[in-house]
Parts: C-alpha cells; structure tokens; sequence
C-alpha cells in the first residue's frame, strides 16, 4: 500500500480509543433517548404512509457496504437519488410536512446512532456515500491521498461543515482526504461543536 495512504501511529492509536468511546456513547445515548426515538416514530406513521425508517447501502471504511438508518423524511413514492442530483426545491417536493421538519433540525439522523454503535460509523467522519448513486464521489476517494476509506465514516464531517449544501465531489473528497491526513481528537472535538452551533445557528428564528 501507498505509504502516503496510511495512518500514522499515533492516529491509529487515538482512532482506536475512539471506537472505545464511541460505543460508550452510542449506547448511552440510544437508552436516553429511546423514548424520543419511539415518539418520532409513531407520528411519522401517523403523519405518512410508508415505513418509519429510511435504509440505504452506502461505502464504509476499507470499501465495506453497510445499510445506514435515518428516519424516512421523503414521501413513499420519492425517488432514491443522491442529494447532489436534486434541487433545494425538489427535495423539499419530496418531502411530507413531518419529514420536513426531521429534516430541518437534523432529527432524521439520530438513528444513526445504532450504526455507530455497530462499528459502521463514528461520530465525526467523512459522510458515508451512497453505494449506488454517488459512484463519482467514491472514486475520487479512491484516487486522493489519504483515502477517506482508511476511516470509519461520520454523523457528521468536516466536508459537510464546509460546504454545507454544496454537492461538489472534488471538493468534498479533497475535505475528507485532508480530514483524515489531520485527523486527531482536537479536530474532532472541534467539528462536534461546530456541527453543533451549525444545526442551531441554521434553524434560528426560522
């Protein structure tokens, strides 16, 4: 392998100690919340028809495909297209009025917490791509150096605090290949609260 494509000691160390608190917090959180979950789950069958979760196939660490879970936030019949093949105002077609409001303060994510505690996900990471519709994206990762695939992907990443809505995936495989060439627990911590402050300052006053 590319010795320009591999963690240095110290990252491999720290990325284990992760894994450790990853899981610690994953299952704390999935206990604290189970009751929001079951609440989000029943007004999303009373508010639409079709099942209360979204699962998609998307590319892990090392390549490997896993079903990620979000809360269904698109009507039955929507499409599955990749975000970067739709518009603000397409997506937002697709959506039903309870989707749109899961959507808007990130609540159709908090699933997620059931593949970090599985190992498929971490917290922060480069955003999982779609395995059969963001093939584009992949590849560029492939070919940029750190991989992003050398890591487990995240709820959040420093790509997706950057860009924002910007679907661009040169620019966003370039952010995840220097998140992982930076990746360390200060930078990190630094990309949850800046998810954080994004998720409120973006839904203030609205």
């Amino acid at each position: 392998m590319d010795d320009k494509n591999v963690l240095r000691r110290g990252q491999k160390f720290y990325l284990a100690i992760r894994r450790f608190l990853d899981i610690i917090f994953s299952g704390l959180g999935l206990i604290l919340i189970s009751w929001f979950l079951l609440i989000i789950a029943l007004l999303i069958k009373c508010t639409s028809k079709g099942p209360v979760f979204f699962r998609q196939e998307r590319v892990g660490k090392n390549k490997k495909i896993f079903r990620i879970f979000k809360f269904r936030t698109m009507r039955a019949d929507a499409p599955e297209i990749a975000p970067s093949e739709m518009s603000e105002e397409e997506q937002k077609a697709m959506e039903y009025g309870f989707g749109n409001f899961l959507r808007k303060f990130s609540i159709d994510e908090l699933p997620q917490l059931i593949n970090i505690f599985l190992g498929h996900m971490s917290f922060i990471g480069p955003r999982p791509g779609a395995a059969h519709n963001e093939e584009e994206l992949i590849k560029l990762r492939e070919e940029h150096h750190p991989s992003a695939f050398l890591v487990r992907p995240g709820l959040s990443g420093y790509a997706q605090i950057k860009m924002h809505r910007d679907h661009d995936p040169l620019k966003k495989a370039e952010l995840d290949s220097y998140y992982v060439a930076h990746c360390n627990f200060f930078f990190d911590t630094k990309l949850f609260f800046q998810t954080l402050f994004s998720i409120f300052s973006r839904n203030k006053g609205k």
